[in-house]
């Protein structure tokens, strides 16, 4: 039985509003990564298959982390986030609908997002809600048959994404999952019978201790 952890990236440029600004860790997601590494090594937990997205904050966070060789870790463009901030300056544009400034906003605002996604309503996007689907789908099932527990650094997007096959869940549904996910947490699936089921959700041991809590962040 083998089994697969996904972790999102460190915290990024949390100041950015678009694709290119946001994509690199700030120095507290640069440390939220060598915390997780540290941890895994402290614990003896041990994986014999390590993938990555492209994206730079995949790569830092992976680097960071420091759990295996250069060569060893399998870059996957297909493990990439979808263009939030395409997604939503294309909104803006084209239906006046501004980005949130407060992070309590996009309880409301990601649901209204990806619908609009989903049902072909935002013109030109960088790709189809279905292709991030369909990619989310085969990435993480080709990982799935492989021998061996791997891991896997992606973006909250992706992890919410590949949760919403898992458990079955609407558009809705999806978009508060990926808002809960916290960065440089980490998410279990098991492959059981020849299905993936969710064994761990959300958490981060390395940030549990009290002078860490700062550390335990969203965005």
């Amino acid at each position: 039985m083998s089994n697969i952890t996904l972790v999102r990236h460190g915290q990024a440029n949390t100041g950015a509003r678009d694709e290119a600004n946001y994509d690199s860790l700030s120095d507290l997601g640069q440390q939220q990564a060598a915390w997780l590494g540290q941890h895994i090594r402290n614990t003896g937990e041990h994986y014999e298959r390590f993938y990555s997205g492209t994206l730079t904050r995949h790569r830092q966070t992976a680097a960071g982390m420091a759990l295996c060789e250069a060569e060893a870790l399998m870059l996957d463009e297909r493990l990439n986030e979808m263009e939030f901030f395409t997604l939503a300056n294309l909104l803006q544009q084209q239906q006046n609908v501004p980005i949130p400034q407060e992070r309590e906003e996009f309880v409301t605002y990601l649901p209204m997002l990806m619908n609009k996604w989903r049902a072909s309503e935002i013109d030109n996007p960088p790709e189809s809600y279905q292709t991030f689907q369909t990619r989310t789908q085969s990435v993480i099932e080709e990982i799935s048959q492989g021998r061996g527990a791997a891991i896997v650094v992606t973006s909250g997007g992706l992890i919410a994404m590949a949760l919403r096959g898992v458990l079955d869940l609407d558009t809705q549904g999806f978009s508060r999952l990926a808002l809960a996910i916290m960065n440089s947490s980490m998410h279990r699936l098991h492959s059981v019978g020849g299905d993936l089921m969710m064994t761990q959700f959300n958490t981060v041991p390395h940030l549990e201790d009290r002078e860490r809590h700062h550390a335990q962040t969203h965005l």
